[in-house]
């Protein structure tokens, strides 16, 4: 009998999880990379520059502490876009920061869990919240969490972040600073790990989701990733049942609806790393393609894409089993599965009418009904979805028991059956007709 070989990354991953403590693995400050610098100018970068963090670089500059922007913001600049949110570096410490901004009678927002890792968050002019971070290093880390120093050095920094196109920092004179070429990674739409892909993994098992999220986003092919980093990503990949499935599905979700969304889901089967997040290892992508192909354009959840490759509750419930999810994505999910198989008339509105009189007491029923036409790239029936409303039943338990109907096995199945009745007349037969034929329902029901 034959043996598959077990990597020594893969010993190290199972360790970890099954060890009743946390198994840390020391890193220690790294100094790779080579600093390059250039200058940025454009409209991109000048339009940032808010009365709001204007201040925020005064008070710095008053104290005397280096700040940088740093991370996504540093990213998207370079790629001439406006970021969502400006986060800094600085060599200032937590406490350093609190003190400035105390005697300065800044409003502070923090969070133990921030704080803890060097990140104060500041309220300017009570109308921007800004991230500052100590730079810091990595000391040990479990594979989810990392124990942190806190630094004055730039790069040390930028060699414990996940990615090339991450690991910048910004001056407020223009000045970008690279010490791991993420300005060309960016410019060659590459994605790559910083150092080592395994090293930089396993800090962090989260970063084989990051990574495969950032493609999708600065990648401009669908299918052409490193085979050296899918191979420490294969390697590496069991590591995910470590993380949390909250963390797992804040990363999945941005992955479903963004670029590449099929093909990146087929690499990640490919890596073996499906099982590990909630999905089943073993998939058939064809649904998923026409989905995403169809409903993309309609601004779907990302619940919705996905249930494309779920083929039953079973396998919804097993995804909410892993990755804790909220009750509108659960129910979006059985409720696609549940009526992706309907067939629709001619009228599709009235076949929407139906289904929402079928489930009148959920209040979210329409909600799920535009999911729905959107997985089924119905685009001209979601467009007049708002124009029906779930039709209100006439007639009520009272009705029935004024009308002679006795409390028993058979009285919910005669509203049942009026309420049937009421469906096929096209919503059309009166309170009063409906009563008079409870009457021979009850007969022919006892």
């Amino acid at each position: 009998m034959f043996f598959k070989r077990i990597s020594t990354s893969t010993l190290k991953i199972i360790e970890r999880l099954y060890s009743s403590e946390k198994v840390y693995r020391t890193i220690g400050p790294q100094r790779l990379g080579k600093l390059n610098t250039m200058k940025l100018d454009t409209p991109q970068f000048r339009d940032i520059f808010s009365p709001e963090l204007k201040k925020l670089i005064s008070l710095f500059k008053k104290y005397n502490y280096e700040l940088r922007i740093a991370g996504g913001a540093v990213r998207d600049l370079v790629l001439c876009q406006i970021p969502d949110d400006l986060d800094f570096a600085t060599t200032a410490t937590p406490d350093q920061l609190k003190i400035m901004f105390d005697k300065e009678e800044i409003r502070m927002i923090n969070t133990r869990g921030g704080e803890k890792h060097g990140t104060i968050t500041a309220r300017i002019n009570d109308k921007k919240n800004f991230e500052v971070t100590t730079l810091r290093i990595d000391v040990r880390t479990d594979g989810r969490h990392a124990e942190v120093e806190f630094t004055k050095d730039w790069q040390l920094d930028a060699n414990r972040r996940d990615l090339t196109i991450n690991s910048m920092f910004l001056d407020f004179d223009g000045t970008l600073y690279d010490y791991f070429n993420g300005y060309e990674d960016l410019q060659e739409r590459k994605v790559k790990f910083v150092g080592k892909a395994e090293d930089r993994i396993q800090e962090d098992f989260l970063r084989i989701l990051r990574y495969f999220r950032f493609y999708g986003r600065i990648a401009k092919d669908e299918d052409c990733h490193d085979n050296s980093t899918l191979n420490a990503i294969r390697d590496n990949a069991s590591g995910l049942q470590g993380i949390s499935g909250e963390r797992i599905w804040i990363e999945l979700k941005k992955i479903a609806v963004g670029h590449f969304a099929p093909q990146i889901l087929k690499t990640m089967a490919h890596v073996n790393m499906l099982q590990y997040i909630g999905l089943s290892k073993s998939q058939d992508f064809t649904e998923l393609e026409k989905v995403y192909k169809r409903a993309l354009p309609l601004n779907p959840l990302a619940m919705t894409v996905l249930s494309s490759l779920l083929m039953d509750d079973e396998q919804v419930m097993a995804l909410h089993k892993r990755l804790k999810l909220s009750n509108d994505d659960l129910r979006t999910a059985l409720f696609i599965i549940e009526h992706r198989e309907d067939k629709f008339s001619q009228s599709p509105l009235d076949d929407c009418k139906d289904i929402m009189f079928d489930l009148e007491k959920d209040n979210k029923v329409k909600f799920k009904m535009a999911e729905l036409l959107k997985y089924l790239g119905q685009v001209e029936t979601l467009k007049k979805l708002d124009t029906i409303s779930a039709p209100k039943f006439l007639v009520t338990g009272f009705d029935l028991l004024d009308a002679g109907i006795e409390k028993g096995p058979i009285f919910s199945k005669v509203l049942l059956a009026l309420k049937d009745m009421w469906k096929k007349s096209r919503y059309t037969l009166s309170k009063e007709k409906l009563l008079e034929k409870s009457q021979n329902i009850y007969e022919s029901m006892k």
